[in-house]
C-alpha cells in the first residue's frame, strides 16, 4: 500500500468517479478501433498516451486497494485530473455517441454516457 495513506484517501472518491468503466469493460474498448485511433501518440510510439493509461487504468482496477503502490496513487490522480478537464470541453454541437470526445475519455475509463 501506499505510504501515504492521505493522498490515496483523498483520490480514492473521486478515482471512483471518473473512472466509471469496468475492468473488463476497458479492456474490450481498448481492443477496438475507435480507442486506438484518437489521442495524441507520445514519441514515435503508435499508442497514444491515452490507450496507454488504459491499460495502466485496468492493472490498478485489479488491484486491491491496499496493495496500490504510490506511483499507482499518482497515476490515479493523473487521471482523475485528465477526466475532470476533458469532461469540460464537451462539445456542444456533435453526435457525443460516436465524437472523438468520448473516445478519448474512454480510453482514460470513462464513459460520458453512463
Amino acid at each position: 500500500m501506499t505510504d501515504d495513506t492521505n493522498d490515496l484517501d483523498q483520490v480514492w472518491p473521486e478515482w471512483k468517479e471518473a473512472v466509471n468503466m469496468s475492468a473488463s469493460q476497458l479492456a474490450a474498448w481498448l481492443e477496438t478501433d475507435e480507442s486506438r485511433a484518437v489521442g495524441q501518440k507520445d514519441g514515435d510510439s503508435d499508442e497514444s498516451v491515452g490507450h496507454k493509461s488504459g491499460k495502466r487504468i485496468i492493472d490498478i482496477l485489479n488491484t486491491k486497494r491496499d496493495d496500490l503502490k504510490d506511483d499507482d496513487v499518482r497515476h490515479m490522480h493523473k487521471v482523475v485530473g485528465y477526466v475532470h478537464r476533458h469532461l469540460a470541453q464537451r462539445p456542444t454541437k456533435e453526435d457525443i455517441e460516436s465524437s472523438k470526445w468520448r473516445y478519448s475519455l474512454m480510453n482514460w475509463g470513462h464513459d460520458p454516457l453512463k
